[in-house]
């Protein structure tokens, strides 16, 4: 059994960068979360966008910083902790991974983290236990130089609106105390349940009250609610953004989300970070919804500036 790594190990092999603030809103760190130099906004690629591939073994976790760079001449990627989900705190594993990253002149944003408890459980001790379990993922985002983690707002199924807020914001401010010594930013995506209220994640932030603890909007997963209104909601909040993508037409338009509409939502805001490639869609190989979703994005930037 490998020995894991202690804290001070993961923060002496990363960077502290410093924040910036752009039109009231906190997007990351500086050289982290920014785009390249003459850009209005960065593109990188959340690794869900291979989950087929990755889940079939088609495709390794560790290979994935070349797949982003060689494959798509991505230099920035989004990591989901499911892929990895036992190396946590195995230091050889992740220093590898950093490596191969590093090689590859590519930068890791974030690390989405999953299946680790509901930090609003309405059993205290529960919440607690999802609490401790997400640090090991704030302490290898840490060691990677990443500006944020992203979680759920899991609740359970007891309670009102409010209630569940509440237990949510108790869980998420513990994490984000946790996230703010290391230098690191906890956003909640919306992902399902309340958590694709737009106004339950405004309320939410409110009750945080953490200038660390912010919000990942994501084009889809809104369901009952409005996807344009809800990110229209949470970009006061917003310290990363998901493109979602499923399915695209004869222009190379996003069929399901109005890509210009959107866009305008973010940019408007005053957002100037990374947008998150997430391809999702069944009717194209992944390679191929992953590089239609870039067009479509290089083409809005371009057509912005």
């Amino acid at each position: 059994m490998k020995t894991p790594l202690s804290r001070r190990e993961f923060i002496s092999g990363s960077i502290t960068l410093a924040s910036v603030a752009l039109a009231g809103c906190t997007h990351g760190r500086l050289g982290v979360n920014q785009p390249p130099t003459g850009r209005r906004f960065g593109i990188s690629l959340a690794e869900w966008s291979y989950h087929n591939a990755l889940f079939g073994k088609r495709m390794s976790h560790l290979d994935f910083p070349l797949v982003a760079r060689r494959q798509h001449a991505i230099p920035a990627i989004e990591l989901v902790n499911q892929f990895f989900m036992d190396k946590a705190t195995d230091p050889a594993y992740l220093a590898e991974f950093k490596g191969r990253a590093d090689g590859e002149g590519t930068r890791i944003l974030l690390i989405m983290c999953d299946d680790e408890g509901e930090l609003g459980d309405p059993d205290k001790a529960r919440r607690q236990v999802a609490v401790n379990n997400h640090r090991k993922w704030a302490d290898a985002a840490k060691f990677f130089g990443c500006h944020s983690i992203r979680v759920n707002a899991g609740t359970g199924d007891d309670g009102s609106f409010e209630e569940k807020q509440k237990r949510a914001a108790d869980g998420l401010r513990q994490l984000t105390e946790y996230c703010a010594g290391l230098g690191l930013n906890c956003m909640v995506e919306n992902h399902g349940g309340l958590a694709s209220n737009g106004r339950w994640l405004v309320g939410l932030m409110k009750l945080v009250d953490h200038p660390r603890a912010g919000l990942l909007p994501d084009f889809g997963n809104w369901y009952d609610y409005d996807r344009y209104q809800g990110v229209t909601d949470m970009m006061p909040y917003a310290k990363a953004i998901s493109a979602k993508s499923h399915d695209f037409d004869a222009r190379g338009e996003c069929m399901e989300t109005d890509y210009h509409r959107m866009m305008k939502i973010v940019l408007g805001a005053g957002y100037r970070g990374h947008l998150g490639i997430e391809y999702e869609g069944e009717h194209r190989p992944e390679p191929e919804g992953v590089d239609l979703t870039k067009r479509l994005l290089e083409r809005i930037h371009d057509e912005s500036a």
